[in-house]
């Protein structure tokens, strides 16, 4: 679709009785660095994409950009995107959420990963876009917010990336939270209904520990219980304003929702370690039975990093404790429709690659970016989105 190799194009696809749900990755495959030049073919390639399936920017549910260098690039690729989307759609399509988390190959300036939820019903369908409150004037800050996709009785909210501000990592963290809050009572809702948060550090080897600070006191707080899943991870916030970036996934329904953390005998609870999120969270939807898995790694049951220094035996690690994860649930690699997978250095690359191919974790939208994770000893990382159709009394 679109010129020969113009843009590799990765799709996920879930069909269920509410819609049918997309996942997306398009990344530039042709050798310019040119941002504008790869925005082009991007963005042309994502308008024909939704075209081919009978959908529109509107029925966008997220779209997240990684860029390898969000100062010099993000504003070229924006442009670029306002000109393709025109004002119409662009007025119709979700706020981008950025982050600078550079791709694997050396060639790419950025990719694209987005989610599209394509309705049966056009009169059981919404979307409606709220934009949250700024910690500061910053153009982050004013691009910051939510959408708010309604199906049926249910409502999920996918936000952009929130920011806070504070003269201190710790302080920072916090009022990113807050502001998280704020912007979930704006849409009536509350932390209790965050399933999967993504938050990202300027300096995770500096800032670590103060984030998990943060979070536990605002936990505490809130009387949060079920911890939602979540990904803690090295990725360049922007504007240089900030050096913490929180987005999150939240649902509510007219219904109490079934909604129950994961976990696996290969792996100890995070929390146990002092990082409070779940190791996963599934989620009985309108339309599908979702398995969020956490950002996942080398570690054992009694919280420990195993394989220091082997990089193949790290990997084996991190997708068995995957594998374990999602076959508590009755679900496998092949259930699986999105990941991100995260390595420390990008000479490792092939070898996951690899890995992932014998392993038969591919198939579906999964961006490999280049990052520092929450221990210096890790080497690689991933967190993955797999689905389940709903019990035949459900559907």
């Amino acid at each position: 679709m679109g010129r020969p190799n113009a843009c590799l194009t990765v799709l996920g696809r879930f069909a269920g009785p509410e819609a049918n749900e997309v996942s997306i990755l398009c990344r530039p495959a042709e050798h310019s660095r040119d941002a504008a030049q790869q925005a082009e073919m991007v963005y042309r390639e994502l308008a024909m994409l939704l075209a081919a399936e009978q959908a529109s920017v509107r029925d966008l549910a997220s779209e997240t950009l990684l860029l390898r260098d969000v100062r010099r690039d993000l504003p070229r690729v924006l442009d670029v995107r306002a000109r393709i989307l025109g004002d119409r759609a662009r007025a119709e399509a979700p706020r981008p959420a950025f982050i600078e988390q550079a791709p694997v190959d050396p060639n790419a300036s950025f990719e694209l990963a987005a989610s599209v939820v394509i309705p049966h019903r056009r009169d059981a369908w919404s979307v409606r876009d709220v934009r949250a409150g700024s910690s500061c004037q910053c153009e982050g800050c004013q691009r910051s917010g939510a959408r708010l996709v309604c199906l049926g009785d249910q409502t999920s909210l996918h936000s952009t990336n929130i920011y806070g501000t504070g003269a201190s990592a710790l302080d920072e963290a916090s009022d990113a939270f807050l502001r998280a809050a704020q912007l979930l009572e704006q849409c009536d809702m509350g932390f209790g209904d965050v399933v999967r948060t993504w938050i990202y550090l300027r300096d995770i080897d500096r800032d670590y520990d103060a984030l998990n600070e943060a979070r536990r006191a605002f936990f505490c707080e809130r009387g949060v219980e079920l911890m939602p899943a979540s990904t803690g991870i090295q990725g360049g916030p922007f504007p240089d304003a900030h050096d913490v970036a929180i987005s999150l996934c939240a649902l509510r329904s007219s219904r109490p929702l079934d909604v129950t953390p994961m976990s696996t005998p290969a792996l100890s609870e995070a929390w146990s370690y002092g990082a409070d999120f779940s190791r996963g969270v599934r989620v009985v939807e309108a339309n599908k039975i979702t398995l969020h898995v956490s950002g996942t790694a080398s570690i054992d049951e009694a919280g420990r990093t195993v394989h220091v220094g082997d990089f193949d035996r790290q990997a084996e690690r991190m997708l068995h404790n995957i594998e374990t994860l999602l076959a508590q649930q009755g679900a496998s690699f092949e259930h699986v429709i999105s990941g991100i997978a995260y390595v420390k250095e990008s000479k490792d690359a092939p070898a996951l690659r690899s890995m992932f191919q014998g392993r038969g974790f591919e198939g579906f939208p999964c961006p490999l970016v280049v990052v520092p994770l929450c221990r210096p000893e890790l080497l690689c990382e991933v967190e993955a989105v797999a689905v389940l159709p709903l019990p035949p009394a459900r559907a």
